[in-house]
């Protein structure tokens, strides 16, 4: 059965987010409001985390997953990135934007790309979501919690947990979540390519 957490959306709880915290550690697998909608998350080296994420909806071996990252300091630990592609980041980020970029040797094989050797990263603009990466200390990965069959992400907390109670180990509820996902910019070949339109403009990157 996943513990519940009913966090402020403004000023979660210290206690609250370092329990939180503490279930990634231990293997845990979470659903989390971010800036953009629900999330699965996990920390990077749990690879039962991961397949559970894939089980519950139903990915290939060529899904990107996103490393979701506090700041630019953690995220140039796990991609590598050009003077260009540095700027474009930075100037659309902290925000619901995820960027594919070449991984580096600190991201497991697991996470990325089979063919590309590409993973996802982002840094959210979501208080709770970064109360959790800062008290975790290293990047949670995430995928969209949007099941199979469904045209929509999940958006309310009481409802994840629900139907999710006894697939995942935690249910974190900051209110009622957005349902568009991120936008995903493809850096990787050097010129940005938008793979999905969603939350963030994509025209910047047009």
């Amino acid at each position: 059965m996943a513990k519940y957490f009913d966090v402020h959306p403004d000023n979660p709880q210290a206690r609250s987010i370092r329990q939180v915290a503490d279930i990634i550690r231990g293997d845990g697998l979470i659903a989390y409001p971010t800036d953009s909608c629900f999330a699965l998350g996990c920390r990077m080296g749990n690879k039962e985390g991961l397949d559970r994420i894939r089980e519950i909806r139903h990915l290939d071996d060529r899904h990107h997953f996103t490393l979701m990252c506090r700041d630019f300091a953690q995220l140039g630990q796990f991609v590598t990135i050009n003077n260009a592609s540095f700027r474009a980041v930075k100037a659309a980020t902290p925000g619901p934007y995820t960027f594919i970029l070449p991984a580096t040797k600190d991201v497991p094989r697991r996470l990325l790309h089979p063919k590309k050797r590409t993973v996802g990263v982002r840094i959210p603009e979501h208080v709770v979501c970064q109360a959790l990466l800062a008290e975790l200390g290293e990047p949670i990965v995430s995928s969209t919690l949007q099941l199979p069959g469904q045209t929509e992400p999940m958006t309310m907390g009481w409802e994840i947990k629900e139907t999710l109670d006894h697939v995942v180990d935690a249910v974190v509820d900051a209110g009622e979540c957005g349902v568009e996902p991120t936008t995903v910019i493809d850096l990787s070949q050097g010129e940005p390519e938008v793979l999905r339109a969603g939350a963030g403009d994509p025209g910047r990157f047009a």
